[in-house]
C-alpha cells in the first residue's frame, strides 16, 4: 500500500519492497486495502511499501513489515519477485518498482504500529491465506497471480534469481 510518495523528484519509478511472508503452515499473509474514499473498491496485497532516504530494500522491507502488522520476529529470504506496476489509488497514479521478499514467522498475531494518514484511510486488516484460498478466492489480489506463484514457491523452493514479473498497469 503506498504511503506518502517519496523518491519521485529523482525521476522513475517508486522504489518498493514487499514480503511474501510465510507462517509455519506456509499461509501467506495479505493485507486488504481499499481507495480511501470507497470501501467497496478493495482489494488484498503484500505487506511493503517506499523506500525512506537511504534505506536498502532490506531495511524497507522489515520497517514496513513491523509498521503494518507488528511483526518483527521473521527469517528473511532472498528476493523472489520483481515486478513493475501502475495503479491509480487515492486521486493520483503510482509508478512502482517492487521487489518481492520471502520471509518466514511463527508469530501469527498482528497489530498495526504506524501507519501512515492514507494507510489508516485505506488498510482495513489482514489475512493469512492458505494457497488452496487464494487459488479458490474471488476477490482482487495483487500481484495477479499471487496464487500460482506461491503454488510454485512452495512446489520448487525459490528461484535461483529474482524472476520478473509481467509489468501490470490498472
Amino acid at each position: 500500500m503506498p504511503a506518502e510518495p517519496a523518491g519521485e523528484a529523482e525521476g522513475g519509478p517508486r522504489k518498493v519492497a514487499r514480503v511474501v511472508l510465510l507462517d509455519p503452515d506456509d499461509r501467506v499473509l495479505l493485507l486488504h486495502g481499499h481507495e480511501p474514499d470507497d470501501p467497496a473498491d478493495d482489494w488484498w496485497f503484500t505487506p511493503g511499501g517506499g523506500l525512506e532516504g537511504a534505506e536498502t530494500r532490506e531495511q524497507a522491507v522489515l520497517r514496513e513489515l513491523a509498521e503494518e502488522t507488528g511483526i518483527t520476529e521473521v527469517d528473511l529470504g532472498p528476493v523472489l519477485w520483481r515486478r513493475r506496476c501502475s495503479f491509480p489509488f487515492a486521486g493520483r497514479r503510482w509508478d512502482q518498482d517492487e521487489w518481492y521478499y520471502l520471509a518466514r514467522t511463527t508469530r501469527t498475531a498482528t497489530g498495526v504500529t504506524a501507519l501512515t494518514e492514507l494507510e489508516r484511510r485505506s488498510v482495513a486488516g489482514a489475512r493469512w491465506w492458505t494457497c488452496r484460498e487464494l487459488a479458490r478466492a474471488h476477490e482482487t489480489v495483487y500481484p495477479t497471480r499471487l496464487a500460482e506463484l506461491l503454488r510454485r514457491l512452495l512446489d520448487e523452493g525459490p528461484p535461483a534469481r529474482p524472476v520478473t514479473l509481467d509489468t501490470e498497469i490498472v
